[in-house]
């Protein structure tokens, strides 16, 4: 059965790129570009990973990635946050499972999700 792939990114032209490439990698992918009806996406869709696009460290900005980690139906989908913050790293500490800097090598986003789904 094909993995699911939840990626919500604003940037058309990256979650374009993701979808193509881990269409090719043998992946199921939905592509959000917004956080209206996101936990009604995840219920339906049942992603097995989730790629979020985190503009900053702030509390407004890790509020999703937090909701989705406290919530009883979420909690165990791995989520892995995209960010051109300079500190994004600290994002791992507050809810992320992983953290890829923005501009990534996206040999190295396929490694991490395939990390992520066995280690789930």
């Amino acid at each position: 059965m094909m993995k699911r792939v939840l990626v919500l990114e604003k940037n058309k032209d990256i979650s374009e790129l993701i979808n193509l490439v881990l269409t090719d990698e043998g992946y199921q992918v939905e592509v959000l570009f917004s956080i209206e009806a996101i936990f009604e996406h995840i219920k339906f869709f049942q992603p097995d990973i989730i790629l979020l696009d985190i503009i900053s460290p702030t509390a407004e900005g890790t509020a999703l990635c937090e909701a989705i980690k406290a919530a009883e139906d979420t909690k165990h989908i791995p989520v892995v946050v995209l960010s051109t913050h300079p500190k994004a790293s600290v994002i791992k500490e507050i809810c992320a499972d992983e953290v890829i800097p923005k501009p990534f090598d996206i040999g190295n986003l396929v490694m991490i999700i395939e990390e992520q789904l066995i280690s789930a």
